[in-house]
């Protein structure tokens, strides 16, 4: 079958960083080709490049067999590539017929925008792919999967023949991940070309057709799904072997250093929750998606003030009305939205590493840079961060560099619990290995830990004890060697 599309020896070097270097990736019409590397590796900007974002260096892009020169992302979808990204390009406050056509709304008579032809056309776009949506509802009123679903629709109407998903699955439940790649296939059925990326192998293995690895800019391998293995692909993502992913060390747990009774908060749904974590143990903290896990793990830091319950930490009642306050109890909060809740992203990584700790780096108010800059420098060197320089912005790095901005934060401050919110969540697997390897880091320290996770296998391979979240409450609890992804799932679907 001749290629649809062609990408040959494309180069794109920004200041200081080669992003590309001399990358081909080809793409066959009705096959789904998985694109995957670490972050960094230069997946992003290779797709910027085919959608028409960036200009590249040196190569070119070859669309059926036609040599395209420089064009702009509307030529691109014109042309039939279109891009979903993690964050939609949908407008909230439409509809979805309005979404679907914005820009190229069909006209009456009159010019004035033919509501009803541009409700049945994109009907007929949802009904070709199977989508129960109804074109008249607002945007905001879907689901994140059904607005998923309108951006694919949204390409289709434009005729795309190569869609490139971003992520796709990122924030899905794992019906919602059966839905999208139930769609895919339809698509591939159809004719359509779908280059997918994803940090998620497992989703590698059972949608694509194909495999292509990228390590620092350059391509370094690729190979058809039925010949690779989890470990080849990871070996070539990292350049190393990850024979111990979860570096899982045995700890004799100490003292009790977050002690929780009786926690409730009608707000959130976290109905009468009692745990305990011990010095240098990690308390798994697993459920479905809207158990209530990220609720109970917020109401314990004081994001929103609890109406009834006691936390204690390292033997000492707390009144922990605000996260300020369990910061100065000793408590850590890596939340699973690092970008919006965790980082201040226009800030430089030495802003963000001591934005809790200013008070302890302060002379009569102000701030000794010097021993901030040596502090800084120390965590960086630690935690193994790679940055340019202390002052990069933060919104720069990688999300495995970004995750650890944060947890250098709480080390500067050596807490005595800390509390991680899907700490893995969207970064690849060399920067996972990284983090777990903190973590016990971490542990060997006396840190209390509870990990809040979607992934099974880590919550297995990272956990002393796992507790089962469902509706709001504690549902159960297991040893590490009880601990398996059936019992776990059967305790948080209801089972006893």
């Amino acid at each position: 079958m001749p290629e649809l599309l062609q990408m040959c020896g494309i180069s794109k070097a920004f200041p200081g960083v080669q992003a590309l270097d001399e990358v081909s990736l080809d793409v066959k019409a009705g096959e789904v080709v998985a694109l995957v590397g670490e972050n960094g590796a230069g997946k992003s900007t290779l797709i910027k490049i085919l959608s028409g974002c960036y200009r590249a260096d040196a190569g070119q892009v070859v669309l059926e067999g036609r040599r395209l020169g420089t064009y702009s992302p509307h030529q691109a979808q014109e042309m039939g590539i279109s891009v979903i990204y993690q964050e939609f390009n949908l407008a909230p406050v439409l509809s979805v017929a309005e979404n679907i056509f914005v820009g190229r709304q069909p006209r009456g008579l009159l010019g004035t925008v033919d509501f009803r032809r541009m409700e049945a056309d994109a009907q007929a776009v949802l009904d070709s792919l199977h989508l129960p949506i109804d074109s008249r509802r607002t945007v905001r009123s879907l689901s994140v999967a059904e607005q998923q679903m309108v951006e694919i629709a949204k390409a289709i109407s434009f005729q795309a023949r190569i869609i490139v998903m971003d992520e796709p699955t990122a924030v899905l439940t794992e019906r919602e991940t059966a839905t999208l790649f139930d769609l895919v296939r339809r698509l591939r059925a159809q004719g359509v070309s779908v280059i997918y990326i994803s940090h998620r192998l497992e989703e590698v293995f059972e949608i694509a057709d194909r495999v292509v690895v990228l390590r620092d800019g350059r391509r370094v391998g690729e190979m058809p799904i039925a010949e690779a293995t989890v470990e080849k692909v990871v070996h070539l993502m990292v350049g190393r072997e990850l024979t111990e992913m979860y570096h899982k060390q045995r700890i004799e747990p100490g003292e009790p250093v977050l002690e929780v009774r009786g926690l409730h908060r009608q707000a959130s749904k976290v109905r009468n929750v009692s745990l305990t974590v011990r010095a240098g143990e990690i308390v798994g903290m697993a459920g479905l998606v809207g158990a209530g896990r990220t609720e109970i793990a917020r109401a314990i830091f004081g994001v929103g003030r609890p109406d009834a319950g006691q936390v204690t930490v390292c033997g000492r009642p707390v009144r922990i009305g605000s996260p300020l306050d369990a910061i100065r109890a000793g408590m850590g909060f890596l939340s699973e939205d690092r970008k919006t809740e965790g980082l201040f992203l226009v800030l430089a990584v030495r802003e963000n590493i001591t934005s809790a700790s200013l008070s302890a780096l302060s002379t009569a108010n102000f701030i000794r840079f010097e021993a901030e800059r040596r502090l800084v420098g120390s965590l960086i060197d630690q935690l193994r961060i790679r940055t340019p320089s202390q002052d990069q912005q933060v919104q720069y790095l990688s999300g495995g560099n970004q995750q650890k901005v944060i947890l250098a934060r709480w080390l500067a401050l050596r807490p005595r619990v800390l509390i991680l919110d899907e700490p893995t969540r969207g970064i690849d697997v060399g920067a996972k290995a990284e983090i777990y390897q903190l973590m016990g880091e971490f542990a060997r320290r006396g840190v209390g830990m509870l990990l809040i996770s979607s992934d099974l296998p880590e919550i297995l391979g990272m956990s002393d004890r796992v507790l089962v979240v469902r509706d709001g409450t504690i549902a159960g609890e297991f040893t590490r060697e009880q601990a398996t992804q059936e019992a776990i799932i059967h305790r948080a679907t209801g089972g006893s």
